[in-house]
């Protein structure tokens, strides 16, 4: 175990992370608040101790996949650990379990929070909650390769561990150059969006902050009724914006590229639009007679379907109160979740694909033995470690569900409650039913059904295997062993 490379990463990390506090210093400066100074004084202790952790040479820069998902689940961990640190000092969120989960739910873009009155929060804290999200949206170490140099010539490991998706690929010849690129993308339409939102008559703080919010696709919201307030053409760029956030950023990469036929031509993107527009149109007719107007009635169908599919949990209405079609649709979409390759969560839709089509295979087989039929996938067949990676995943994905919904059921909630709480944070949506719908919050749990929803949501956003991976005995042996020779040298 390279651990020195591991604590080369990590002091990277906070020193990004304390750069990045003084965003919320500045808007505490713009609004006169003296909460500030606590951001602020953050932000200095955790760049002295991530300079410590650079200041000592390490000689073997390899990073095997392993070390790469060490350093993965452990910066994410160091990440939350510390953003969680302003809300409980100021006070704004007085218990620090409370301050971490939201700072998790943040950081993965999950948008569930404990937060009963959001607008009782100053500017600082609503601007910081909001820009984790999009921090954690493309992936703090892929911004970490974007500006620094990581020799070794193994850092597609760091990307292969955080990135979210059943496959990570090259768009350039250099993985700087495409964490570069994918960053560029990502705060072009951030960008893009903010003005659109400003075309509208937002504010500079609510654009800012819904734009951060919409690009990571995590859904704080900075008013206590989400989107509800806000006129239907800022909730029309928000239902956009989201559906394009959970594209495949190979897409606009080639639209950058003026490859158009490659762009328009990949196909999870056309299964994940055929997904929505289907989706819009069952919720529509379902929810017609419920507002004044077909309009409106498609207004709130487009948003809560994007909302919902993209894993942004942003709201315009409170769907839990809607008829039980509405309810199973929104609730696959939770399952589904976008592109592979994007700022979403859930399963993704390339995983789902792979899955029905050797779930075609397979029953073809039967009815025709001697046949040989490949698995297509992108317009040319899926190999053997794709398939097998998928069906793995489903297979832990299934047993991490599983064990998690049986320890939030010892809370003692419904059935709906303690099923959809388990679904929205392990697969980073927000808002779920009942007791933990989108005019609800998780500020009743315990503090055990806290932590296991805060494993849900970290595990989910780092594709599993990199956090269970950390917790194997033979991981911290090998930390150990590999921590005491280099404080011997």
């Amino acid at each position: 175990m390279n651990s020195p490379m591991i604590r080369k990463i990590l002091g990277h990390i906070m020193r990004i992370e304390a750069i990045l506090m003084l965003l919320p210093c500045l808007v505490a400066l713009i609004y006169k608040e003296s909460v500030g100074f606590i951001y602020l004084t953050v932000a200095g202790l955790t760049a002295i101790v991530g300079s410590l952790l650079i200041l000592k040479r390490t000689d073997d820069n390899t990073l095997y996949l392993k070390e790469g998902c060490v350093a993965t689940s452990l910066s994410w961990i160091v990440l939350s650990l510390i953003g969680a640190a302003p809300f409980a000092i100021s006070g704004e969120i007085p218990s620090y379990i409370d301050a971490l989960f939201e700072t998790i739910s943040g950081f993965t873009t999950t948008g569930s929070s404990i937060l009963s009155d959001v607008e009782a929060l100053s500017h600082t804290a609503l601007f910081w909650r909001s820009f984790t999200h999009w921090i954690g949206g493309m992936g703090v170490l892929v911004f970490l390769m974007s500006i620094v140099s990581l020799s070794g010539g193994s850092t597609i490991n760091l990307m292969k561990a955080e990135s979210p998706g059943p496959s990570v690929g090259k768009l350039t010849p250099k993985i700087k150059s495409t964490a570069r690129m994918l960053y560029l993308i990502y705060a072009g339409m951030t960008i893009v969006m903010i003005i659109f939102m400003l075309a509208g008559g937002c504010s500079l703080f609510d654009a800012v902050t819904i734009s951060c919010g919409t690009a990571g696709t995590g859904g704080f919201g900075i008013k206590n009724d989400s989107m509800a307030g806000y006129s239907p053409y800022i909730q029309w760029v928000v239902t956009i914006f989201m559906m394009l956030f959970g594209v495949n950023f190979n897409a606009f990469y080639f639209l950058i590229m003026r490859k158009f036929k490659e762009a328009f031509s990949i196909e999870e993107v056309k299964w994940y639009f055929a997904v929505i527009i289907s989706s819009i149109a069952i919720i529509f007719i379902n929810i017609r007679n419920i507002y004044s107007s077909a309009g409106e009635a498609v207004r709130h169908a487009a948003f809560q379907v994007a909302s919902i599919i993209t894993t942004s949990g942003f709201a315009t209405a409170d769907f839990d109160t809607w008829n039980t079609n509405c309810k199973i649709v929104l609730v696959f979409l939770m399952f589904i979740g976008a592109c592979a390759g994007s700022t979403g969560g859930g399963i993704k839709v390339s995983r789902f694909i792979v899955m029905l089509r050797t779930m075609k295979k397979e029953i073809g087989a039967y009815i025709y033995p001697k046949s040989v039929k490949k698995i297509m996938f992108e317009g040319k067949p899926a190999d053997h470690e794709m398939v097998r990676s998928i069906n793995t995943y489903m297979v832990t994905y299934i047993l991490l569900f599983g064990i998690s919904l049986f320890l939030i059921s010892l809370q003692g909630e419904d059935l709906v409650t303690t099923f959809t709480s388990v679904t929205t944070c392990i697969n980073n949506i927000g808002p779920g039913l009942a007791k933990v719908g989108p005019t609800c919050n998780f500020g009743y749990m315990s503090i055990g059904s806290k932590l296991v929803l805060m494993f849900d949501m970290l595990a989910g956003r780092l594709e599993l295997f990199p956090i269970l991976i950390l917790l194997h005995p033979r991981m911290f042996k090998d930390l150990l062993v590999s921590s005491v020779k280099n404080m011997r040298k």
